[in-house]
């Protein structure tokens, strides 16, 4: 080969290099167009899909990034139920006393008593002149929606009265007072005629109005659902009540302690143990002022020895300790202010340094708004009582009997219901040092052995409705599957059954 011949070679070889370059470039360049192009289709892909069905796609392409939400955290509406169509016989307006589980048991009653009258219930109206004087309504307290749409089966239920049974346009209606402890056949009988002359009847007072036993298992059962299922507290209260929980939960089981030894428990029961004698007096004034408490002259220690006393800070304090709980268990203090403030609360912070209330778990902001409103906070205690491991009222008023019937109807959930006459037969004679603590803790122990909420029969007292079981302590209508509950073999067990 010649040298030009290698020159012309040459001069080739140095043209055809650049050609390659150009040639891997352009497949870079369509790949990358190719891959963006691709990239945009699949975005309004995954757009159109959201729109014709969200989880065509998407349910697909994130499985791996889902986890289960808190069943707090899902708040779903409820399925509508069809309305049950019936003939109104006229409007019921109740008005309901006492605290909030007081009312709240009301409200359950009422709610049936319209169901088998055939009647237009009016929301309830909640006690504002009692000790408390708490202002807040109905939809202040509970969602008052939710409440109409989940028994829109069973009964018809509205806001407010027409307005042409308004006092103002004239209309008088009949304000009364149910017999106590009434069954169905009383109301049937004696009430529902009423309303053919009225057509507005108002209870002014509603505690108690309804028998605990002896009613049909279809009237039972709706005071449940009423109770379990109806009466939902606000949004407000429920997430705070919540976060509560959350919080006591992360630290591990806790015991909600409803330590009722507050001032109008201790002024209206009489008991003044453990108190000085300017508080006693005090109370006193108080039971005194009281024109509608016609109990006035009382025996403070004749009635702590019949176990009608709740027992005092000190006395739990004992109580706990022989009951087996150590110095390590968060006890939460589910009640309003206690008598004496944290003076009367030294020695059971001293013994079980774990003690807290809403107040030391909250910021003041989160509770400012549910200041001066006693039913608002006590609706927080009542959700953090029902959630606990343990729950033990230190008196069988109406909040723990209420808590009592609900941990029943979640499962049977532990609470220790102590007996308090035992308990103060045994307190004094370790207090005057004839029983030391061995013997002492021994027998509070064997006391509760079957007090702790298990399944039991209500106990039933006829001609004595007072002293008998409270249904909602024990609604066991709602907690088996037979019609008649008392063919279930179950262990013996109630909050009456130890002497």
């Amino acid at each position: 080969m010649d040298v030009r011949s290698e020159g012309l070679q040459l001069r080739c070889e140095k043209i055809q290099v650049p050609a390659i370059h150009r040639t891997r470039l352009n497949g870079w360049f369509v790949w990358i167009c190719s891959s963006i192009l691709l990239w945009t289709c699949l975005v309004h892909l995954v757009a159109v899909g959201e729109l014709w069905h969200p989880h065509f796609i998407t349910g697909k392409l994130s499985r791996r990034n889902q986890f289960p939400l808190r069943v707090e955290q899902v708040d779903l509406p409820p399925r509508r139920l069809p309305p049950r169509k019936y003939r109104s016989n006229g409007f019921l307006r109740v008005t309901c006393n006492g605290g909030l589980n007081q009312m709240r048991a009301a409200i359950c009653d009422m709610v049936t008593v319209a169901r088998f009258l055939n009647l237009t219930l009016v929301v309830p109206e909640l006690d504002k002149t009692s000790f408390w004087a708490d202002t807040s309504d109905f939809e202040d307290i509970f969602d008052v929606r939710h409440f109409i749409d989940s028994l829109r089966d069973e009964v018809l239920i509205i806001k407010k009265l027409p307005k042409r049974f308004h006092r103002k346009y004239g209309f008088q209606p009949l304000v009364m007072q149910p017999v106590s402890w009434a069954n169905e056949k009383y109301y049937i009988q004696q009430v529902l005629p009423l309303f053919g002359k009225y057509r507005v009847l108002h209870f002014n007072k509603t505690d108690s109005r309804l028998a605990n036993n002896d009613l049909p298992l279809d009237i039972q059962k709706l005071r449940c659902r009423v109770n379990f299922k109806a009466l939902k507290f606000t949004p407000k209260i429920e997430a705070l009540g919540y976060k509560l929980i959350r919080i006591l939960q992360g630290r591990g089981p806790f015991v909600a302690l409803h330590l009722r030894y507050e001032m109008d428990m201790l002024a209206f029961s009489g008991c003044t143990h453990g108190c000085t004698e300017e508080e006693a007096e005090e109370l006193k004034r108080m039971r005194y002022a009281y024109p509608w408490w016609k109990e006035k002259e009382i025996n403070s220690e004749e009635r702590r020895s019949q176990g009608l006393c709740p027992l005092t800070p000190e006395e739990t304090m004992l109580v706990l300790q022989a009951l087996g709980f150590d110095n390590k268990m968060q006890i939460y203090v589910a009640s309003g202010e206690i008598y004496g403030s944290e003076r009367r609360l030294a020695d059971l912070r001293a013994a079980f340094p774990r003690t807290m209330r809403k107040e030391m778990l909250l910021d003041l902001h989160e509770l400012r708004q549910f200041r001066n409103h006693s039913s608002q906070m006590a609706a927080l205690d009542f959700m953090v009582a029902v959630a606990s491991d343990i729950f033990i009222p230190t008196y069988d008023g109406n909040m723990a009997r209420v808590v009592e019937g609900h941990r029943r109807y979640l499962g049977f959930k532990r609470t220790i219901l102590l007996d308090r006459k035992r308990l103060v037969e045994l307190l004094d004679l370790h207090k005057n040092g004839t029983l030391p603590w061995d013997r002492f803790a021994a027998a509070v122990r064997e006391a509760h052995e079957n007090r702790i909420g298990l399944p039991f029969p209500r106990r039933v007292i006829p001609n004595k409705p007072k002293e008998e079981e409270y249904f909602y302590a024990n609604p066991r209508e709602c907690l088996c599957g037979n019609t008649n509950c008392n063919d279930d073999p179950v262990p013996s067990n109630s909050s009456q059954s130890v002497n």
